[in-house]
């Protein structure tokens, strides 16, 4: 996947959208000489009998039923009601030369039309490459076929809007609307086809359950900063903002490097999407903060957190009552760090594309901030659990998004099994790949998401590992990870991340990282310990300040203290097996750049044994 860099600006969310438009005239050609279309209260679906498909021309049967008998329509439907409701509300801004400016969903619609025009214009002379196009300033040099954005927006300028139209009207809900490629944490990315139904319905019926408001009602902003390449980007920056008539503000470049908070205190968004490793970064800078504190106002700041703790981790629903003494916190000390994060006016806070801590999700509560978990795929259109205002319970991920269905197989005896997805949201077919596609779906078209979870009583989803990390030691105990690791990072604060080993080994064992700045510039992990870890070893008694101090064993203190907490963890094992034996500190952190993470943040658990075997091998040898 690309950079945050190179997807942000108007010229790759104009792109995503004529994409949507502009799909080839043969398309439609292919499909005339076929039955008659079918017809759903009067709007025309292309004939297909399969509920997937792996050509990019091809055309499946919708998921309509009793739970979801909504109309289906196009994005460019979506986009055109859009206009109609909300057409003179602002939509669009960015920032040039220290000053916002901003466009209609009118002057959107109109702009994505000229952009469908001009690479409708390209089209014929090359097959493959259509042209390079310049989005920022001028080319330095005149080549064939490459444009400055706005000589490629002049193409156009001159031509008939009747073939984009013919275009447009040949297009059908249950036909391929855009790829999403997956970030391929255990495995080549695959290439997601998902339709204009599957688009249309989600950004419609998922951000009901986040109390997204149309902008008829109270107009919501947001600050775009994710690659768009992603679906929790496009589902939250792209298509729900324009379903719902939103302002979305385009971060800076350099917004994961440091500017995004600047841009938030700037914006005041009323709803934020961060993937966990954002919401941990302001998690960490908010420490920071308070760590420099002088001692009576960071008793101050320690005891309006823990009062606003304990008020939300008693809440089920956003009107139940707060008793006094939390509102004299929150009005006192956490509206204030609020707005040091530029939250002040935010409202729905939402985390999704990777499993997020409990320590973070309570750290964040301790500010009177309900983080909104979604979980889901790229192949179900991004959320299809979702927590919200009135589906809030931890540590679960929510419920059901009304209108999809679930249902677990292979179950255990705890209930314990695969989490399958039904629903308008499950996306058409990998594109050209027939096998991983009839791996994904089942005979009855259920998808099947590898994860493994738990349902309660009242609908809510608990996830409790991936089958394919699903750890089976020698002794043939199967041992889901996520658990473990996750219980190691909470009893020390110290550890980055944590990594479980044991597949067809003798015993358990664990790569640990410790906590570290990153490079500004590059985001890579340097030596430097974050300031969390530098107050951990502090308290310890040691003086280490660089990750170079403590491994190898060269700060006996820090060892200590890191196998007190893993004997923690291993008194509460439900069996001697689900203990680890032997742990060793790594010289880095993982990272992106690094290559042991993918870009969402989520651990590439095949690259690192393969990156660190030699340590690995070092456990188990007799």
């Amino acid at each position: 996947m690309d950079s945050p860099d190179e997807e942000k600006g108007y010229g790759q969310l104009e792109k995503s959208i004529q994409e949507s438009m502009a799909h080839e005239q043969t398309h439609h050609a292919s499909i005339g000489n076929k039955t008659t279309e079918e017809e759903f209260a009067g709007t025309p679906l292309a004939p297909a009998h399969s509920l997937w498909t792996t050509d990019a021309k091809g055309s499946v049967r919708l998921r309509i039923e009793e739970g979801c008998p909504e109309e289906p329509i196009t994005i460019h439907q979506m986009f055109k009601e859009s206009v109609e409701k909300y057409g003179n509300m602002y939509a669009l801004a960015r920032k040039r030369n220290n000053k916002w400016e901003k466009i209609t969903f009118l002057e959107y619609y109109q702009l994505c039309r000229r952009a469908a025009k001009s690479f409708m214009k390209i089209r014929d002379r090359l097959p493959h490459l259509k042209a390079i196009v310049q989005y920022s300033g001028h080319p330095q040099q005149k080549i064939s076929n490459l444009y400055s954005w706005e000589e490629f927006m002049e193409l156009s300028l001159d031509d008939s809007e009747e073939e984009l139209d013919d275009i447009i009207s040949s297009q059908r809900a249950n036909q391929c609307c855009v790829l999403i490629y997956t970030s391929g944490t255990t495995g080549q990315p695959k290439g997601v086809m998902l339709s204009h139904d599957n688009i249309t319905w989600t950004a419609n019926h998922a951000s009901r359950v986040g109390d997204m408001q149309p902008a008829d009602t109270k107009q919501e902003s947001l600050v775009s900063y994710l690659p768009l390449s992603h679906i929790a980007a496009q589902i939250f920056d792209l298509w729900t903002s324009i379903q719902w008539g939103e302002l979305v503000y385009f971060a800076q470049p350099d917004a994961l490097k440091g500017s995004l908070v600047t841009t938030l205190r700037e914006v005041c968004p009323t709803s934020h999407m961060g993937v966990p490793r954002v919401w941990e970064k302001m998690m960490e800078k908010i420490k920071q903060g308070i760590s420099e504190c002088g001692y009576l106002k960071k008793k101050l700041v320690t005891w309006a957190m823990s009062v606003s703790l304990g008020a939300n981790q008693k809440l089920t629903h956003k009107d139940d009552g707060k008793p006094f003494l939390f509102s004299l916190a929150d009005s006192l000390v956490l509206q204030k760090l609020r707005a040091e994060l530029g939250l002040s006016c935010c409202q729905k806070f939402f985390s999704g594309a990777a499993p997020i801590s409990s320590e973070t999700v309570q750290f964040f509560l301790g500010l009177n901030i309900c983080l909104y978990e979604a979980y889901g795929m790229s192949e179900s259109t991004g959320p299809h659990f979702m927590s919200g205002p009135n589906a809030y319970k931890l540590p679960s991920c929510g419920k059901v998004v009304p209108g999809c269905r679930y249902k677990m197989v292979n179950t255990d005896s705890k209930g314990t099994g695969e989490i399958c997805f039904w629903g308008r949201n499950i996306f058409m077919g990998f594109l050209n790949m027939e096998d991983k596609t009839r791996e994904a779906l089942d005979e009855d078209g259920w998808l099947h998401s590898g994860d493994l979870g738990e349902i309660d009583e009242e609908g809510f989803l608990y996830i409790t590992g991936r089958i394919k990390e699903l750890i089976i030691t020698a002794g043939g105990e199967n041992i889901p990870p996520a658990p473990i690791e996750e219980a190691v990072k909470k009893e020390l604060p110290i550890i980055s991340n944590a990594m479980l080993i044991g597949d067809k080994r003798k015993f358990l064992s664990m790569l640990l990282t410790l906590k570290c700045c990153s490079d500004t510039e590059t985001m890579a992990p340097t030596e430097e310990l974050s300031m969390e870890a530098v107050e951990f070893c502090e308290q310890l008694g040691s003086q280490a300040t660089k990750v170079s101090d403590i491994i190898g064993g060269k700060d006996k203190e820090v060892y200590r203290a890191i196998q007190e907490g893993i004997d923690r963890v291993n008194s509460a094992a439900t069996s001697h097996a689900q203990r680890i034996q032997k742990w060793t500190i790594l010289k880095k952190d993982f990272s992106v750049s690094g290559g042991e993470l993918g870009p969402t943040m989520k651990l590439r658990r095949p690259v690192v044994l393969e990156m660190y075997h030699k340590v690995i091998d070092n456990f188990y040898q007799e």
